[in-house]
């Protein structure tokens, strides 16, 4: 049996997707429904304004399996790797461009922003504020979302800059039509085994047969707290879990060196689901800031976004091989 890999060569994690030089036009829905994923351009320099043609390869690499983790319409390195990720899913050579069989393949006729009326129970769970400190953390009854605003921006894949940019004026109060992505249904399937890239940063999930289900960009451990190496299993799924902080065996946390349960909550410490590993203290996790996955640390476990943790959970059962790797070429593994 053999696999596509689709670690980035080294030399690719420099490169920065971007669109050139053109000030970034104001964002509205019909700008990006009407963008040209084609105009992109691979470059060494990016914009710090969102841009209609890059939200556009973003939702279109999320509905294709291959995650760019939130989608906020920046060029970078987890956009490179979600283009990478696509080609090693559909056969073509892996080199992170948006070439124009990348193109072609992408494209469809769905709309890729939408309106959605913002609902009554989207208003409910509200916590005015997350404390930093785990001590405070504790004391709450759950670490819910902040505002209407965030948990939209969670529940459709995007980055909250993204969300007041497309909605400028909104209040988000129930009852109000706000403009959002439709980054498609989650994906489906069943996962044999995963693999945890270290150097490039990927989750990659793998069927029975060998083909590449999903790609997530990933925060793998850090210099300080390195994740577990070698080959490991999934001991289970736990969904909105509380965190049992125990700073003797995992890592001291401000001032707090006594055990502390705190509870449940998207913007806890494990996001919203815990895929548990059979090496002990570690596991696949959700994070209450998805816009830092890889781009800061984690205490060791693998760290992805909220919705691609809970895609991934829905996909793996017992049993399943996490295996951890170090890679620096895309070539296929036999």
């Amino acid at each position: 049996m053999s696999s596509m890999k689709t670690a980035l060569p080294m030399s690719l994690l420099a490169l920065i997707i971007s669109v050139g030089d053109a000030a970034a036009a104001e964002l509205k829905p019909d700008a990006i429904n009407a963008a040209s994923i084609a105009s992109i351009k691979a470059e060494k320099r990016s914009s710090e304004d969102p841009d209609p043609a890059i939200v556009r390869l973003q939702v279109l690499l999320d509905r294709a399996g291959a995650s760019p983790g939130v989608i906020d319409g920046l060029a970078g390195e987890n956009v490179t790797k979600a283009v990478a990720g696509f080609e090693a899913m559909n056969g073509l050579p892996v080199d992170g461009r948006p070439d124009a069989e990348v193109v072609s393949r992408l494209e469809g006729d769905a709309p890729i922003v939408e309106s959605y009326v913002v609902s009554a129970d989207d208003a409910k769970g509200l916590v005015e504020n997350i404390p930093e400190d785990y001590g405070e953390k504790a004391k709450m009854q759950s670490l819910g979302y902040t505002s209407v605003a965030e948990k939209l921006s969670e529940r459709f894949h995007m980055g909250i800059d993204l969300v007041n940019a497309l909605n400028p004026a909104s209040q988000f109060a129930p009852g109000d039509t706000v403009w959002v992505v439709n980054a498609g249904p989650p994906r489906e399937g069943k996962v044999k085994r995963i693999e945890a890239d270290r150097k490039s940063g990927q989750v990659l999930a793998y069927a029975e047969d060998g083909a590449l289900l999903a790609v997530y960009p990933a925060t793998i451990g850090s210099e300080d707290n390195p994740a577990p190496s070698g080959k490991h299993k999934v001991k289970g799924v736990a969904r909105m879990p509380v965190y049992r902080y125990d700073p003797k065996r995992n890592f001291k946390q401000g001032k707090n060196d006594k055990v502390l349960t705190i509870p449940k909550g998207p913007n806890g410490p494990v996001g919203t689901v815990w895929i548990d590993l059979t090496e002990p203290t570690y596991g696949i996790h959700g994070t209450p800031e998805p816009k830092l996955i890889d781009k800061v640390g984690s205490h060791g476990c693998v760290r992805l976004t909220n919705w691609d943790a809970e895609e991934l959970a829905g996909m793996v059962k017992p049993g399943v091989l996490v295996d951890f790797v170090n890679r620096s070429s895309a070539a296929p593994k036999k």
